[in-house]
């Protein structure tokens, strides 16, 4: 069975969609750990409750005793949470030797990881043969990178396209660049509330990341 990891930052409603899908046997893999970057998040709660074993890596921590002020030190720190993210990945804990007993994962899936991937970490992982996959509340090429829901309904209103959507992809170094897995397009709707939009995003996400992790661990299975 394909073992998987499932990256967060926030309350885990994607995460919740993958729990119960493999609850209910419509998930071809396991979860066998959740990582956050936020101590705070609710999906840490989710994976508790689920009997998933979590950690948490946070920017925080390697950014504390350093202010904003100090760019050279502050990039070299997060180089470092970068490294320490592979090892914790690869190895099961941050350190250069795998922890006895970890099983490295098959895929990892980004469910609302809201930090970027440096090639620090995606080099390890790609010679660590660990596919990567991103949640993404945009159409391909479209609303790269943070609050792309906002943009994606402004745009809409102003009249400047006529449907949004989401996509499972690749994780490249570009920011939501990578080859899309699975695209699911929703029309805009003039008038409609920010609010609005948003829920029909979320509706359609949560259907998103467990048919495009299936293809995934789909296309891992007959590698």
């Amino acid at each position: 069975m394909v073992s998987i990891v499932v990256l967060i930052s926030g309350s885990g409603t994607n995460l919740q969609a993958l729990i119960d899908a493999e609850k209910a046997g419509k998930l071809n893999g396991t979860i066998t750990r959740v990582i956050s970057s936020s101590d705070k998040a609710y999906g840490l709660q989710r994976a508790a409750e689920a009997s998933i074993e979590t950690r948490t890596h946070t920017l925080k921590k390697y950014y504390e005793g350093i202010p904003k002020e100090q760019k050279e030190e502050r990039a070299e720190r997060r180089e470092k949470f970068n490294e320490d993210l592979a090892k914790l990945l690869i190895n099961g804990a941050v350190s250069d030797t795998p922890v006895e007993g970890y099983k490295k994962p098959d895929l990892i899936v980004c469910a609302g990881w809201m930090l970027i991937f440096s090639p620090t970490v995606l080099e390890p992982l790609a010679k660590a043969g660990i596919t990567i996959i991103n949640l993404h509340p945009a159409l391909p090429g479209a609303f790269d990178g943070t609050h792309a829901i906002e943009r994606a309904w402004k745009a809409g209103q102003d009249g400047l396209i006529d449907k949004g959507g989401v996509m499972i992809h690749n994780v490249i170094a570009e920011v939501d660049r990578g080859a899309p897995i699975l695209v699911k397009e929703i029309g805009m709707r003039k008038e409609e509330k920010l609010e609005e939009y948003e829920q029909r995003i979320h509706d359609i996400e949560h259907i998103a990341i467990v048919e495009g992790t299936n293809m995934t661990i789909e296309k891992i299975n007959s590698q």
